[in-house]
């Protein structure tokens, strides 16, 4: 498919049912449009603008996006792994995904390669074994003052890497972190309560104000983290913690 049948397409603002196969998207203007039930398979979308557009059920397979704008975009039932090898997921890379609403989405196996999900919103997606490279939450409002604002429900990010990011005040609540590499990633003021950290990789990782109440922390070694002041947990998680350190907790009559 030539550029000028690509721009007519996109210039009517929806396309549904659309099965684009080994395709070259390259500095087109999709602002704004509708795509439904579409197929994008062996696609190079590079400095595509996707601004505020809607994906609903729609499917990427080995698709590299690469200096991409999806702000404000919202994707509805969409996956981005390939169903006939489930460990090959896309490539997002120099990517703008701020404000960016995400629902019911399968991005299992996908590279996120420096780019910004500032504000992005995530609900029931699967990020499972995922990578985020110097992914980025925050937006800096000047020089002295950067706001940090992201966040995750009900997200599966089981074996993924989220290693060294910068999550101060993320949202990421009833989530599914098993074995999930946090390592020296910073989580200051997060909201991770009720998520499963279950053998999650902490080491070097910041706490300090972060709510784990009622996440499971099995296996968290609060000696091996790079900060934990003010870490908020409930009563019935305080043996946990005190095992994990090696200290015993044990009744009056013991």
């Amino acid at each position: 498919m030539d550029i000028d049948t690509l721009e007519n397409i996109l210039a009517t603002g929806e396309v549904r049912d659309g099965r684009f196969t080994a395709a070259d998207w390259r500095d087109l203007d999709a602002t704004g449009c509708r795509f439904d039930n579409c197929v994008f398979e062996d696609v190079r979308f590079t400095a595509v603008d996707f601004s505020d557009a809607r994906f609903r059920e729609c499917r990427f397979v080995r698709c590299r996006l690469s200096h991409v704008k999806l702000r404000d975009a919202v994707l509805e039932d969409c996956r981005f792994v390939d169903p006939a090898d489930k460990t090959a997921g896309c490539t997002l890379a120099f990517s703008d995904l701020r404000a960016a609403r995400l629902t019911r989405c399968d991005l299992s196996f996908c590279t996120l390669d420096r780019c910004t999900l500032f504000e992005v919103e995530a609900d029931s997606c699967v990020f499972f074994a995922a990578r985020f490279h110097l992914v980025e939450f925050h937006h800096a409002l000047s020089r002295a003052r950067t706001v940090h604002r992201a966040i995750f429900r009900d997200c599966t990010f089981e074996l993924a890497d989220l290693s060294r990011l910068s999550l101060k005040d993320a949202v990421i609540t009833r989530c599914r972190l098993r074995e999930t590499d946090l390592h020296a990633a910073d989580l200051t003021d997060a909201d991770v309560r009720g998520s499963d950290l279950f053998q999650a990789t902490l080491t070097d990782a910041k706490l300090d104000g972060a709510d784990l109440r009622g996440a499971e922390i099995s296996g968290l070694d609060l000696r091996q983290l790079a900060g934990f002041h003010g870490l908020k947990i409930g009563p019935e998680q305080q043996p946990i913690l005190l095992a994990a350190t090696g200290i015993d907790v044990c009744g009056d009559d013991a």
